[in-house]
């Protein structure tokens, strides 16, 4: 079963990507955004990636949920399940293709550090962004499954990063 999208080479042009996005989310949340973060691997220059913008915003707080929905709606987003308490999650498919991934974060959840910190320690270290794109075609070409699958067997080399000081 394919991943929602199939890993292709690094695109330079994902960070240009990832700025329109963010100007048309930031009005969305309004006095109770606190951050908005590219990552994922989009996020990480010559690393391989689904051609998925992930975008971290931070609130203050989720109380204006439902009417962020309805703006996200607007802007072609639809809603995924909660990822746990205070991580929101919405996707945007374009033709039928995902194309961006929006998790919305209460300030202080656990997900905001891990995925900063993930981000920018393959920002600073090729020879683990290498490790971690070997995994990630490995991952692909024998997944049978599907996404979860293959989030499933990322995990592990995420944690054994996040656990050894940088």
């Amino acid at each position: 079963m394919p991943l929602t999208s199939p890993i292709k080479p690094y695109d330079p042009t994902w960070p240009q990507q990832y700025a329109a996005e963010e100007a048309r989310l930031k009005p969305v949340f309004g006095l109770a955004l606190i951050g908005i973060h590219h990552v994922g691997s989009t996020a990480i220059p010559d690393l391989v990636a689904k051609a998925e913008i992930d975008v971290l915003a931070v609130v203050n707080s989720d109380g204006g949920l439902e009417g962020w929905s309805r703006s996200l709606v607007a802007l072609g987003y639809r809603r995924g399940g909660d990822l746990s308490p205070g991580h929101h999650f919405f996707k945007r498919d374009v033709g039928g293709a995902r194309t961006h991934k929006l998790h919305v974060c209460l300030d202080g959840h656990g997900q905001i550090a891990r995925m900063l910190r993930f981000r920018d320690h393959l920002r600073r270290h090729a020879e683990d962004r290498l490790k971690y794109q070997e995994l990630k075609l490995r991952l692909e070409s024998e997944n049978s499954s599907g996404i979860q699958q293959y989030l499933i067997a990322k995990d592990p080399f995420i944690q054994e990063i996040l656990a050894n000081p940088d």
